[in-house]
């Protein structure tokens, strides 16, 4: 995961070079890139996935936050963790696979050091949390549903290289009933990120709606390894991993094509997002956002490109609205 910068902050609205950065809707005023995602409404459908932007702060002399749609700081937990031993990543030819573990400060310390900066940052947040049982994260909500400013979560029920808790995102019943657990404790809006490390991936976007979560993201990352057959070991310490990137993108799309047809829940479409064109294949495929993941490691602009290209791609569609091309995928 990125670690913390001394990197001096910017204004949201301010270029590296000090100069205002100007809205993608300054050159198309007919264009309305604003998305809902049940209780939680976006000024646009661009993100940045939770453990590829650090807790935003690392991010702030680089990238324009208040232009994002939203941000997605790293998982926290009850406690902090030191994640994995390394290895924690290995670079692969289409992607990256990696086992870092839920290396966070826990929600204590975020509360306390991370919440109020990015309160500051413009754009709307989404605290993903993840714990090991049922009341670990329904602990984490409650403590969230304290603090003042929280609009939306994303459950964590699917990452695929943290030991020693239940993975609530491969069995519909538990992941049903961990999403229910904190709708009763939170007002705000819900978002559940699913696994695609399982056979029908649209039984547990459905347990998860039935639920009561707003939206569902889809996907995290795909189970994997990789070996260095000279040595006889696994390269990563952990022996297997999450990979991301362009290798997951066709899975990816799979996966948001399956739930936004078959479950009336908004989809939330991330895996090897990396240009505007895989931003709009995602939209219509049924997504009614993106997040970007991997690709914030090469090229930390990226979102902000892809929000500045929006506008144009959809106006080449005919379309003065990202609603209007949700979902629009011709299949026969």
């Amino acid at each position: 995961m990125i670690e913390a910068s001394s990197s001096p902050s910017l204004s949201g609205t301010e270029s590296l070079s000090g100069t205002k950065l100007k809205s993608p809707e300054a050159d198309h005023p007919n264009v309305d890139l604003a998305v809902q995602l049940g209780r939680l409404g976006l000024k646009n459908p661009v993100m940045v996935a939770s453990g590829t932007f650090g807790y935003a702060r690392e991010m702030a002399g680089v990238v324009s936050l208040s232009s994002l749609g939203g941000i997605l700081p790293k998982t926290i937990t009850q406690s902090p963790r030191p994640g994995n031993a390394p290895w924690r990543t290995v670079e692969t030819s289409a992607g990256l696979l990696n086992a870092i573990g839920l290396d966070n400060d826990g929600i204590d310390y975020f509360l306390a050091n991370h919440w109020p900066f990015l309160q500051g940052t413009g754009a709307k947040i989404i605290v993903s949390i993840a714990g090991r049982s049922y009341e670990d994260f329904v602990s984490l909500a409650q403590r969230l549903s304290q603090t003042p400013g929280i609009e939306a979560v994303e459950l964590n029920v699917s990452c695929p290289n943290v030991s020693g808790g239940v993975d609530f995102g491969t069995d519909p019943r538990l992941c049903h009933d961990v999403v229910a657990g904190v709708r009763k404790v939170l007002d705000c809006a819900i978002i559940t990120k699913l696994t695609p490390n399982v056979t029908r991936i649209v039984d547990i976007a459905r347990a998860a709606h039935e639920g009561g979560t707003d939206a569902v993201t889809c996907i995290n990352t795909v189970l994997g390894m990789a070996v260095d057959w000279r040595k006889r070991k696994p390269m990563l310490a952990n022996i297997v991993g999450g990979l991301s990137g362009p290798a997951i993108k066709p899975i990816a799309l799979r996966c948001v094509y399956q739930v936004a047809s078959q479950v009336g829940v908004p989809v939330i479409g991330v895996g090897g997002i990396a240009t505007i064109d895989d931003v709009m294949e995602f939209l219509v495929a049924g997504a009614s956002a993106i997040q970007i993941g991997t690709a914030n490691y090469y090229d930390p602009l990226c979102s902000t490109k892809m929000i500045a290209a929006l506008p144009g791609a959809l106006q080449s569609m005919g379309a003065a609205s990202v609603r209007e091309i949700v979902g629009t995928l011709k299949t026969n």
